[in-house]
C-alpha cells in the first residue's frame, strides 16, 4: 500500500516539476531583469552613498531569492545549501533595511539626537493639565521599550541594532546547523517531531525574527514622523512581506504535511516551497521599482555639486610675414566637469568595504553587549565570593581573640587559684 502511495506521488512529482521549473524560470527571469536593472540604476546614480548602499543591499535580496529558488527547484539535492545561502541574506537585507532607516535620519548621531529630543518631550509633558509635576522613567527598559519605546532615548537606537544584529547572527549559525544535523541525518526538514532538530531551529528562529521585526517596528513608530519624505510604509510593507511571508510560508507548508493536508513528501514540500518564491520575487521586484526607486537620487544634492576645474594652455608659436617671423601667443582653456559619486566602481567599493565595515563593527559592538551582562554577573558572583571569604576571614579572627581573650583568663583564674592554695598551705604551715 505504501509502495503504491509513494509511485502515486513520485508520478505526480515528475508529470510536475518540467512545467513547473519552466513557469518559475519565466517569472525569475522578469525578477532578474527588473531588480539588476534597478541597481545599475543606483550604482549610476550613486549621489547618496550613505542611503544608496544599503538600498542596493536591499534590492539584491530578489536575485539572490530568485536565483537559488530555480536552482532548488530544479535540482532538490541542492535545496538544502540554496537555503543555508537564502537564509544567511534574509538576515544581512533585514540588517541593511535597519541601517537604511537609519541613513536616511542623517546617520546614528542624529538619530541619538532626535530620539533624546522625543524623551525630554515625553519626559517634560505634564501628567495632568493643571500641575506641573512631569513624570520620571517609570517602569522596566522591556515595558518601556514594548509601550514607550520613545522615553528610551538613545538606549532605542542600541536595542534595535541589538535585535537586528542578533538575527542576523542566530540566523546564520542555525543555517550551518541545519547542514551539520542534515549530514548526521537528525535535521528532518519539515518533521515536526521531538528527535529531529526542525522544530527546536524553527522554534529558535521564529522568536529571533519576530524580536527582529518588533525591534524594527518600535525604532520606525519613534521615527516616522521625520521620514516621512521617503514613504516609509510602503518600503516597510514590501520588505517585511518578504522576509515574514517565506518564513511562514515555509513552516505554513510543513504543517499542511504534517497533518496530511498535502502530500507528505519531501520533494514536492521544497519545490513547493521553491515555486511560490520564484513568483514572489517578481511581484517583489515590480514592487521595488516603484518602492524603492531610484528617482530621488538622480539629482545631485547640493552638498555635492559638480567641481568645475578649469585648464589653461598657453603656446608660443611663430607667424611668417613675408621674409620675417613674428613670434605670437596661443591661449587654450578647457573646463571639466567632475559630478562626485557617479562612477560604478567607486560604488561597488563603497558598498563592499564601507557596508563591510559597518556589519563588523555592529556586529562586535553587540557581541560585546551581549557578553557585558554576563561579565557583570560573573564580576558580581566574585565580589558576592570575595566579600564571603572577607567575612569568613573577619569571623575567624574575632573567633581566635575570642578564644585567646578566654584563654588569657583562664590562664589569670588558673594562676590565682594556684597562688591562693598556696597562701593557704602557707597559713597552714604557720
Amino acid at each position: 500500500m505504501e509502495s503504491t502511495y509513494s509511485l502515486a506521488l513520485g508520478a505526480i512529482y515528475s508529470n510536475l516539476h518540467k512545467p513547473a521549473v519552466i513557469i518559475a524560470a519565466c517569472f525569475v527571469l522578469v525578477a532578474l531583469a527588473l531588480s539588476l536593472f534597478l541597481v545599475f540604476q543606483h550604482l549610476k546614480y550613486y549621489t547618496n552613498p550613505a542611503e544608496q548602499k544599503w538600498v542596493v543591499a536591499v534590492l539584491f535580496m530578489v536575485p539572490v531569492y530568485a536565483i537559488e529558488s530555480i536552482i532548488s527547484l530544479w535540482n532538490p539535492k541542492l535545496s538544502l545549501a540554496c537555503d543555508i545561502l537564502r537564509n544567511c541574506y534574509e538576515a544581512f537585507a533585514l540588517y541593511s533595511f535597519g541601517r537604511y532607516l537609519i541613513a536616511c535620519l542623517g546617520g546614528e548621531r542624529n538619530v541619538i539626537e532626535l530620539l533624546e529630543d522625543e524623551s525630554r518631550k515625553l519626559l517634560q509633558k505634564p501628567l495632568l493639565n493643571h500641575t506641573n509635576t512631569s513624570p520620571k522613567k517609570i517602569g522596566s527598559r522591556v515595558w518601556n521599550f514594548i509601550f514607550q519605546p520613545c522615553v528610551l532615548g538613545e538606549d532605542l537606537l542600541i536595542i534595535e541594532k541589538f535585535g537586528l544584529v542578533q538575527y542576523m547572527i542566530l540566523k546564520t549559525v542555525c543555517a550551518f546547523l541545519a547542514l551539520i544535523l542534515e549530514l548526521l541525518g537528525v535535521y528532518g526538514d519539515g518533521e515536526f517531531k521531538w528527535n529531529y532538530g526542525y522544530p527546536y531551529i524553527a522554534v529558535v528562529l521564529n522568536f529571533s525574527q519576530m524580536w527582529a521585526l518588533f525591534c524594527l517596528v518600535q525604532f520606525y513608530n519613534a521615527t516616522h514622523e521625520r521620514i516621512k519624505s521617503i514613504k516609509p510604509l510602503a518600503k516597510f510593507i514590501s520588505f517585511k512581506a518578504i522576509v515574514f511571508a517565506t518564513w511562514w510560508q515555509g513552516v505554513g507548508i510543513a504543517l499542511l504535511c504534517t497533518f496530511h493536508v498535502l502530500p507528505k513528501e519531501g520533494k514536492l514540500q521544497t519545490g513547493l516551497q521553491d515555486f511560490l518564491i520564484c513568483i514572489e520575487m517578481a511581484i517583489a521586484a515590480v514592487a521595488h521599482v516603484f518602492v524603492l526607486s531610484v528617482e530621488p537620487y538622480r539629482y545631485i544634492p547640493i552638498t555635492e555639486s559638480p567641481k568645475v576645474t578649469t585648464e589653461k594652455t598657453v603656446a608660443k608659436v611663430k607667424l611668417e610675414e613675408g621674409d620675417k617671423e613674428k613670434p605670437a601667443m596661443v591661449e587654450k582653456t578647457d573646463t571639466k566637469v567632475e559630478v562626485p559619486g557617479t562612477s560604478i566602481s567607486e560604488s561597488v567599493q563603497d558598498i563592499i568595504v564601507e557596508g563591510g565595515q559597518r556589519v563588523v563593527k555592529d556586529v562586535v559592538l553587540t557581541i560585546n553587549q551581549a557578553i557585558e551582562p554576563v561579565e557583570k554577573g560573573v564580576a558580581k558572583i566574585q565580589e558576592t565570593i570575595h566579600q564571603r571569604s572577607q567575612e569568613s576571614d573577619e569571623k575567624d579572627e574575632q573567633v581566635e581573640e575570642v578564644e585567646a581573650k578566654e584563654r588569657v583568663e583562664l590562664e589569670g583564674t588558673e594562676r590565682e587559684t594556684v597562688v591562693s592554695i598556696e597562701e593557704r598551705v602557707v597559713k597552714g604551715k604557720d
